[in-house]
């Protein structure tokens, strides 16, 4: 007898290697059903540093749709797409082809394409008028009923995002009041990925996506196919699987920061695995000009010189500068607002086993 797909789903949460969280204590009132779920989230981000979620309230039908609108883009010629290119916009919005992922392009190649969206900005908000980087308007291609799709699963993931950082406050006993007041015109980002089909040998420099931390407070990934690896916790590749009505998260640099190392901003890779794939990480920041550093509550000596004051669009724009061909293009032509010294890495960086690699 063939299992159904509720018992493949079942089985491949029993099969996870990563936790896997229910939310819908979230979507209650019971205080004690909402601090289950805190603690349990809680528990991942200090150990892991990723998970997934069930029951997170965002329809599989909106799900369905942003599948189908990623496919319709990707598919379109490269001329209608080069129309949209990022490099035309100040604050990194539109069409990322595959030679602009990595500054290193092409010695290291990372398979990937990407139409890239955030937080919709006024068009008078002084960082945009000021060309800085990463807050503005969306722009959209020309394309029926696409705009609508996006930003409508953009405002469902982001609004899970809250939720999650309600949560989280909750877990760390700190006002979420003191996490969400940088939470204005933030720099959070949608990006609708396609992986490449090629022949390329699966090697350190051809890569789906080369391994890194997540530069915002946590990420909500929705992925389409296998590919994803975590580091896990004794610094050793795992893979992380697609399930059928979850979405991932992985802690980012800046929860690390505010919990003063508690909680793990964790490296993840994807492998090139040759085969088309779709991903759609949303990724949960702040306004560019906040602050970051320990949260008072997690301030000592230890942690206050290990996670020094930051803003977060400056630690956004300094690693996306090496993410980037043409930020990197720009940067060296002193055409970025505002300049600055760019790492080599980010400072967040563990590396992985040499057994498992």
């Amino acid at each position: 007898m063939t299992p159904s797909d509720d018992d493949q789903t079942a089985l491949k949460i029993e099969q996870a290697q990563l936790p896997v969280i229910d939310l819908s204590g979230l979507m209650k009132d019971d205080p004690d059903d909402k601090k289950a779920v805190a603690r349990a989230l809680g528990d991942a981000a200090r150990t892991s540093g990723f998970f997934y979620i069930t029951n997170h309230g965002v329809p599989q039908s909106l799900i369905n749709d942003l599948f189908a609108a990623s496919k319709e883009f990707h598919e379109k010629p490269r001329s209608f797409k080069m129309k949209y290119w990022s490099g035309f916009s100040t604050h990194h919005r539109g069409y990322v082809p595959l030679e602009e992922n990595g500054a290193s392009f092409p010695k290291r190649i990372n398979f990937n394409e990407a139409w890239d969206m955030s937080y919709e900005a006024p068009a008078d908000h002084p960082d945009y008028l000021a060309d800085w980087r990463m807050t503005g308007p969306n722009i959209w291609p020309d394309i029926p009923g696409w705009k609508e799709t996006v930003s409508t699963y953009y405002d469902a993931v982001f609004s899970l995002g809250l939720k999650l950082l309600d949560a989280l406050a909750l877990e760390l006993e700190v006002d979420p009041a003191e996490l969400t007041r940088h939470i204005n015109n933030p720099t959070s980002q949608l990006r609708l990925l396609r992986y490449i089909e090629n022949d390329m040998p699966a090697t350190k420099d051809m890569v789906g996506i080369d391994a890194h931390s997540d530069f915002e407070c946590f990420t909500i990934l929705l992925q389409g196919a296998p590919g994803l690896q975590v580091m896990n916790a004794d610094d050793v590749w795992i893979e992380a699987m697609p399930i059928e009505g979850c979405f991932i998260v992985n802690i980012g640099d800046i929860f690390e920061t505010w919990s003063g190392g508690q909680f793990k901003s964790t490296q993840h890779r994807v492998n090139n695995i040759g085969r088309e794939r779709y991903s759609f990480p949303l990724f949960f920041g702040l306004d560019y000009h906040a602050i970051v550093e320990p949260l008072e509550k997690f301030r000592t000596p230890e942690t206050i010189a290990k996670y020094p004051p930051i803003k977060a669009g400056d630690h956004l724009m300094r690693m996306s500068v090496n993410a980037f061909r043409y930020m990197a293009d720009a940067h060296a032509k002193g055409e970025l607002v505002p300049d600055f010294e760019v790492p080599e890495e980010n400072p967040f960086k563990r590396v992985a086993k040499a057994a498992a690699e």
